[in-house]
């Protein structure tokens, strides 16, 4: 459908990133420069803005304030956790969201997300060709997870990486400044399925004396016998010891090591098990099993939102994925994510390639086994070089004068509705 014209929205899904906003960024400042696009509104709050019909003008909150989102953490036009399901199943929420485009005549959706976010763009085009409604839908890919299958890796990925990567060389400083009484610590990232963010952490790892000295990634089972092997096997080496794990470390029977899911809160509203405790966990084993005092830390939601130290290389290649989706749509490609392909690694070099929304919605890419050492507790110098390259550089982020960043707050005054309440 190239050259439809109408008006587009953009919106933001799941975990918030230090670069998802540079996509964002990408996508309005790309859809306000296309001759056929009239308003480029925002969804507030993801999916879940939509259905409500909660939407903003993002062109009328200035060109300033859109172009320093390339310069703010998490998500500035709202996210949610809200998982449509099936079209049979969702059939009601798809017709909304449909009825809702069709009241602002928006002929482009821009969902920045990961796999479930995909997977709502892809049926709700499917839906659209079906209903005969013009519509151009394109994916723009976000996850600190890495997770996302045919793209070589996913924006938010290098800001988190270099992130963990610190967080372990700092900590394991203290460690060492310190190990004749606090003589071990562990370090937990996020990661359910994938260990990409506890690997990042191994880069650190320049030396035999340098943290984190173990890494633990959930794409092996965990064996807590040879997980106090090898803690003992450090200790007698180098006389402390600093361990990296992931919150989704499983054992042989795929049971979480910090299964919450029998909590309160034990799902999120995808149905995934909420994880928290691995570093508990393991600090239990060492102190018990090994008869050494054990500390633990938990950056938490701090990881993936850390833009005073975001990589320069991540936020642009996220500002790039937004701008080709955009470019892309104008030409009249609908129903493909934005994927980033890499060309060299010396020098570094990525562009930009296409995949099916229903192809990545059902895939997930773990860290490859090769990557892992034989004796599955740290990475490869392979999966170094492969991380290596996503971290470079820093986002000159704006300072105010009490020495703290000074991130941009959108206005987001939401337009007049147009159709009836909806409840969800």
């Amino acid at each position: 459908m190239p050259g439809l014209k109408g008006n587009a929205l953009v919106a933001q899904s799941g975990g918030p990133t230090a670069v998802i906003n540079s996509s964002a960024c990408g996508v309005i400042q790309e859809a306000l420069a296309q001759r056929n696009i009239g308003t480029v509104f925002a969804g507030l709050n993801g999916i879940l803005g939509v259905l409500h019909e909660e939407l903003f003008d993002a062109g009328a909150e200035g060109a300033e304030a859109i172009d320093a989102l390339r310069r703010c953490p998490a998500s500035a036009l709202g996210s949610c956790r809200y998982k449509l399901k099936s079209l049979d199943e969702s059939r009601a929420h798809y017709d909304r969201i449909l009825e809702v485009f069709k009241a602002h005549d928006i002929r482009y959706f821009f969902y920045i997300g990961g796999n479930d976010s995909m997977d709502t763009a892809d049926k709700l085009g499917k839906l659209a060709g079906e209903t005969d409604y013009d519509l151009i839908v394109m994916g723009v890919p976000k996850t600190i997870d890495n997770d996302l299958d045919f793209t070589d890796h996913c924006p938010g990925y290098g800001s988190v990486a270099k992130y963990v990567a610190t967080a372990a060389m700092e900590a394991g400083k203290d460690t060492e400044a310190l190990y004749t009484s606090d003589t071990c610590t562990v370090l937990e990232t996020m990661g359910r399925n994938a260990g990409w963010i506890a690997a990042a952490a191994g880069v650190a790892h320049r030396c035999e004396e340098d943290a984190p000295h173990l890494v633990y990634l959930p794409e092996g089972p965990f064996d807590a016998d040879r997980f106090v092997a090898d803690v003992k096997e450090c200790l007698s080496r180098i006389g402390r010891c600093f361990i990296v794990a992931s919150e989704g470390l499983a054992d042989a029977g795929g049971n979480y090591i910090a299964d919450q899911g029998s909590s309160a809160f034990g799902k999120d509203s995808f149905g995934h098990t909420q994880l928290g405790g691995v570093a508990e966990a393991l600090k239990g084993i060492v102190q018990e099993q090994v008869g050494v005092k054990c500390r633990y830390i938990k950056p938490g939601t701090s990881q993936r939102t850390a833009e005073h130290f975001a990589s320069k290389t991540d936020a642009d290649e996220a500002y790039m994925a937004g701008r080709k989706a955009v470019q892309h749509a104008a030409e009249g490609t609908s129903g493909y994510m934005v994927t980033l392909v890499r060309e060299s690694n010396s020098p570094y070099k990525c562009t930009t390639g296409l995949a099916r929304l229903g192809k990545v919605a059902n895939a997930a890419k773990q860290v490859p086994r090769e990557w892992i050492n034989e004796a599955g507790n740290h990475i490869t110098p392979e999966l170094c070089a492969y991380i290596i390259p996503l971290m470079q550089g820093e986002v000159a982020v704006d300072m105010a004068a009490d020495g703290l960043p000074d991130y941009v707050r959108l206005k987001r005054k939401l337009v007049e509705k147009k159709t009836p309440e909806y409840e969800v």
